[in-house]
């Protein structure tokens, strides 16, 4: 493969991943899942592939800036969800070699670690007043992070180790 046909394999796998993510999160907003305190984006579940393919991170990031310009909250969960999904992504595939029976759990938990904070303190941010904000702060720290939980290690991690274990990831771009 030469040099230009990895680069052009890098950017559609990063535009496919960015249309999924957007695709995702667009039928959890339908469903009432894709803002707010209580959260269980489809979407997230792809946020496991940092551990696959580097060209995930830029695909994550762009999905979920797209994906939260209808965001309730505006320009602020543009921000800080993109920022949080930008750290997440960097760190779940810094981290994609270190290994649990097999399982990059350290990998896998960097987007809840980071949703849970950065969507959490948004959120006490926008609803709090000074005296209630740790409250809703810790409140939405747990749900966040429950519903991350939920889409990225057990079923995103699963998922993609158990059931997609026939598809050869070593043809993902790597640069």
């Amino acid at each position: 493969m030469t040099k230009n046909s990895k680069q052009v394999s890098y950017v559609v796998t990063a535009g496919v991943i960015a249309a999924l993510y957007f695709a995702l999160t667009l039928i959890s907003s339908a469903m009432g899942l894709a803002f707010g305190p209580i959260q269980l984006r489809l979407s997230e579940i792809l946020c496991i592939l940092p551990i696959f393919t580097p060209a995930a991170i830029p695909g994550l990031v762009i999905g979920c800036i797209l994906s939260n310009l209808s965001s309730p909250y505006g320009l602020l969960d543009v921000i800080v969800g993109s920022s949080a999904t930008l750290l997440a992504a960097l760190l779940t595939r810094q981290f994609r070699n270190i290994k649990t029976k097999g399982f990059p759990f350290l990998s896998a938990i960097m987007p809840v670690f980071f949703n849970a904070i950065f969507i959490g303190a948004e959120i006490a941010y926008i609803t709090a007043d000074e005296d209630t904000f740790w409250k809703i702060f810790f409140v939405s720290f747990a749900q966040i992070g429950i519903g991350e939980f939920i889409s990225i290690v057990l079923i995103g991690l699963l998922f993609f180790y158990k059931s997609l274990k026939k598809i050869s990831f070593e043809k993902l771009p790597e640069n």
